[in-house]
């Protein structure tokens, strides 16, 4: 099976996703698979990189790569490719949309306003809300662009900060809780991951990818507050209609979960939470990319369920 691993890309991620390539084409069984990276820097070199490919395998974050902009383009081209389709992709990219989304399945997500210009600008409004706040970018990644806000006088450099990342920013309320992360495959849930930064009250960029940067790991829940937990993850997965595999992130607060933001094509290099919660779940890094792209190969769109049935 001719494997395409699609890296690099055209957003603010780049780094982020030339390592998660490079973990995958370290762990890829060569027994198995004839594996081309694919390293993209501009939108228009996809097309005639990945023509021969049996599968595309997704390592892109950010723009141009979880929006479903990619997996539009390898649609066209008939090519299969790891992860969720165009339209999960691109809810879940919106970080507006998808959390209107979660209220509307009765899920659990801060208090939050959405910004498209400066025009919108308004300390009043974020009073409202009440500081704390994080201003964060509408749809990026990582934590780039994204800042912790304690007062008004605070917000102004912070707002211009994510408006240099994307056209519309999100306000959102900070919510003080024990930060988790629950990694879905092929819709069940994988141990949850608890996460503590070693330098910030909250996982930064360094926190994610520095050596040391935060603790990582299995933890129990009691049994009432897991179940609220994973009936949040799973809601989120079936009503944004993520396939595969997905990451939710969370916030627990007073033994109620607040989803953050759901991931679909999260990280997968070495300090990746997604291989470490398979890991505890049984899964080798090579044996999870194998199940990932089965799932992939096997999944079937509701469109070609109803055709199949007609």
């Amino acid at each position: 099976m001719k494997v395409g691993v699609i890296m690099g890309g055209v957003s603010s991620e780049y780094e982020v996703s030339m390592n998660s390539g490079r973990e995958i084409l370290k762990n890829l069984d060569p027994n198995k698979y004839e594996v081309t990276p694919i390293v993209i820097t501009k939108r228009e070199e996809l097309i005639e990189q990945a023509k021969g490919i049996d599968i595309a395998l997704l390592a892109l974050h950010g723009a141009y790569g979880e929006d479903g902009t990619v997996q539009g383009t390898l649609e066209t081209m008939g090519i299969p490719y790891t992860g969720s389709g165009v339209l999960s992709s691109s809810i879940c990219m919106d970080k507006d949309l998808s959390k209107k989304l979660m209220r509307c399945s009765g899920v659990n997500t801060a208090d939050w306003l959405c910004w498209d210009s400066m025009k919108d600008y308004s300390q009043e409004a974020v009073e409202q809300i009440g500081y704390p706040v994080m201003v964060k970018p509408c749809s990026g990644g990582s934590s780039i662009g994204m800042e912790k806000v304690s007062s008004s006088e605070e917000l102004l450099s912070a707002v211009q900060k994510a408006f240099a990342c994307d056209q519309s920013i999100l306000i959102e309320s900070y919510i003080r809780g024990q930060e988790i992360t629950c990694s879905i495959l092929n819709g069940e849930m994988l141990p949850v991951l608890g996460i503590t930064s070693a330098h910030a009250e909250w996982f930064d960029y360094s926190a994610k990818y520095e050596d040391g940067g935060a603790d990582e790991r299995v933890i129990k829940l009691p049994a009432e507050v897991y179940e609220r937990v994973r009936d949040a993850a799973l809601t989120c997965y079936k009503a944004l209609k993520c396939s595969v595999y997905a990451r939710v992130d969370m916030l627990i607060k007073d033994g109620i979960p607040y989803v953050l933001e759901v991931n679909t094509l999260p990280g997968m290099t070495k300090a990746s939470l997604l291989p470490k919660s398979a890991q505890a779940a049984g899964y080798t890094f090579s044996g999870l990319l194998d199940e990932i792209i089965s799932l992939s190969l096997t999944e079937k769109s509701p469109k070609e369920e109803v055709l199949s049935h007609a």
